[in-house]
């Protein structure tokens, strides 16, 4: 998630669980420990636009990982404030190791795929129950922390526990409606599905981008379930075939492997862009909801040499706009 929810939870489990005359220091070293496993963003190369992909949310969030980051976050927040504080290294270490475990568990709740079992498996962990960012989720949270800090009362914190944890739960009860209607949409398309996702939209749990995939095309939907339920519907796109789409690229060039990284990074949800045919895009995340318009992809170039790396896009144009749109669909009740 971002980066002060993750501070504010990894602030929150030691305040909850230490003493309560420290719980202004547990609180400070959680919340540093907890933002520190995304330090792996800065992981990347001029020369390999595509290698941050390959290591955001891997070895730093992995469960084998959160004793060693634990350490490290100990190490510099004892040398910088825990002596002045009288914060012993112990305790220091216990607050750094319990702020760093929540990281991992927290954005594997989200929708982007978190390797927790890394090096033992590449598989990318997603629960779909939560958006990257939720003010609904995050704004009671930092409120709790602060409060256990300046009174020094766990409960505030073990309120902040309790209520990521409700949160979540409610997320996942509407990922499964949001599931279920778009396998009655596809069933009432007469469509054969492999698999269904669904994903919730920016910053809510009301609104979901479902995606369901047949034999030869992705289709994308927005729903609403439970309160108000409406399907909001989208439109659909031919499943990537290299040979197809792409004739001119050598398999065995560079950008070819390429290919072959973003489609493990999208879980198989790649398709050529509809509107750009050079490019490649993870059809599962768009700013709105039932858009075939993808947040990101990767471009090709038929002129590259074959050591030539595919370009990484981001695709933010027209963000007032999707939150408008985003937002009727959240409170209409129109049919339209």
């Amino acid at each position: 998630m971002d980066p002060l929810t993750q501070g504010a939870l990894g602030a929150a489990l030691p305040q909850a669980t230490g003493r309560k005359s420290v719980a202004g220091a547990a609180g400070v070293f959680g919340f540093l420990a907890g933002m520190a496993a995304d330090l792996d963003v800065f992981i990347r190369s001029a020369s390999d636009p595509l290698m941050f992909l390959d290591y955001h949310r891997q070895f730093t969030h992995a469960l084998i990982f959160i004793p060693l980051g634990g350490l490290i976050c100990a190490l510099i927040l004892y040398g910088l404030v825990g002596r002045r504080w009288r914060v012993t290294f112990k305790h220091s270490l216990l607050y750094c190791t319990l702020g760093y475990a929540t990281h991992g568990l927290l954005d594997t709740c989200t929708t982007y795929g978190t390797m927790l079992l890394w090096p033992f498996s590449d598989q990318r962990f997603a629960w779909n129950a939560v958006s990257v960012v939720d003010p609904v989720v995050t704004l009671p949270v930092v409120f709790l922390v602060l409060m256990a800090g300046l009174k020094r009362r766990r409960g505030y914190a073990q309120a902040a526990l309790a209520w990521v944890a409700a949160y979540m739960s409610l997320g996942v009860l509407q990922r499964d409606a949001a599931v279920e209607m778009a396998r009655d949409l596809a069933a009432t398309r007469g469509h054969s599905v492999i698999r269904i996702e669904a994903k919730p939209s920016f910053a809510n749990i009301m609104v979901w981008k479902t995606v369901y995939e047949t034999p030869a095309r992705f289709y994308v939907d927005a729903v609403r379930p439970r309160l108000s339920p409406r399907v909001f519907p989208g439109g659909a796109v031919a499943k990537l075939d290299v040979a197809r789409d792409f004739p001119w690229l050598d398999p065995k060039s560079q950008q070819a492997r390429d290919i072959e990284r973003f489609r493990w990074f999208s879980d198989g949800y790649v398709a050529r862009d509809p509107r750009r045919a050079d490019r490649v895009v993870d059809i599962r995340y768009s700013l709105v909801p039932n858009d075939l318009a993808a947040l990101w992809s990767i471009e090709l170039s038929p002129d590259a040499g074959p050591a030539a790396h595919a370009r990484f896009r981001t695709h933010r144009d027209g963000v007032s706009g999707a939150i408008s749109t985003l937002w009727q669909m959240m409170f209409s009740n129109s049919a339209d």
